[in-house]
C-alpha cells in the first residue's frame, strides 16, 4: 500500500504541476499513468469483494472518458458519459452497503450548491445543456449517498469514500466553472489535484 500510494503521489503530482506550468507532453503521459495506477491499486485490495469491483469499473469508466477528451469536441458528450457512469459506479458502490436513512441538512446543502453551480454556467452551456445538467445530478447523488453511508455508519472506509465523492465533485466544480464562465489562474491544477485524490479517497475505502 505504501509504495503503491507513493507511486499515484508521485504520477498525480507531476500531472497537476504540468497542468499548471508544465508541457503538454507531461499532461498526456501522466493523467493516463495515475489512474492506471489507482486501477491497479483497486484491483490489488485485499479483500476485493463483488461491491469493491463497482469502483475498479468506475475508474476503467472514468479513463474512457479522460481518453475520449483527448479526441476532437464531437467526442465530448461521449466523454461527459463515461463521467457520469463512472460517478454512476460509485453511487452504486455506496448505496451497496446501506439501509436507507435520511440526514436532511446534506441533501439541502448539496442542492444549493449544484442550483448555484448551473445558474453560473447554464447561459454558456450551449448544446451540452443536459447532458452537463444529468451529470452534476449524478455526481450530487454520488455525493448524498456517500455522506448518508457515512453518518449512518461512521467508520474510516465511509469516511474516506465521503471525501473522495466530495473532491470529485468540487473538482467538477472548479472544472466547469472555469471552462463555461470565467478561467483563473491554477484552475486546471485545482481541478487535477481534485480529482486525483477524490478516486484516490475512494480507492483508499477498499484497504481500511
Amino acid at each position: 500500500m505504501l509504495w503503491s500510494f507513493i507511486a499515484v503521489f508521485f504520477s498525480g503530482w507531476l500531472y497537476v504541476d504540468a497542468s499548471y506550468r508544465g508541457p503538454g507532453w507531461q499532461r498526456w503521459v501522466f493523467k493516463p499513468v495515475t489512474l492506471l495506477l489507482l486501477l491497479l491499486l483497486a484491483w490489488q485490495a485485499p479483500m476485493l469483494n463483488a461491491t469493491g469491483y463497482l469502483i475498479v469499473a468506475g475508474l476503467l469508466a472514468t479513463l474512457l472518458g479522460d481518453a475520449l477528451t483527448l479526441l476532437p469536441t464531437q467526442r465530448m458528450l461521449y466523454a461527459i458519459g463515461a463521467f457520469f457512469l463512472s460517478h454512476l459506479l460509485y453511487t452504486l458502490y455506496f448505496a451497496s452497503q446501506m439501509t436507507f436513512s435520511l440526514f436532511w441538512p446534506l441533501p439541502l446543502v448539496l442542492l444549493i450548491v449544484g442550483a448555484l453551480l448551473v445558474a453560473v454556467i447554464w447561459t454558456r452551456l450551449e448544446t451540452f445543456r443536459w447532458p452537463i445538467l444529468t451529470f452534476i445530478g449524478m455526481t450530487l447523488v454520488m455525493v448524498w449517498l456517500a455522506g448518508e453511508l457515512y453518518f449512518y455508519l461512521p467508520t474510516r472506509p465511509g469516511f474516506s469514500g465521503f471525501i473522495g465523492a466530495t473532491l470529485l465533485l468540487l473538482g467538477n466544480i472548479v472544472w466547469l466553472g472555469s471552462h463555461y464562465r470565467r478561467r483563473f489562474t491554477g484552475d486546471s491544477a485545482i481541478a487535477a489535484a481534485c480529482y486525483f485524490a477524490g478516486h484516490f479517497m475512494i480507492v483508499r475505502a477498499l484497504y481500511i
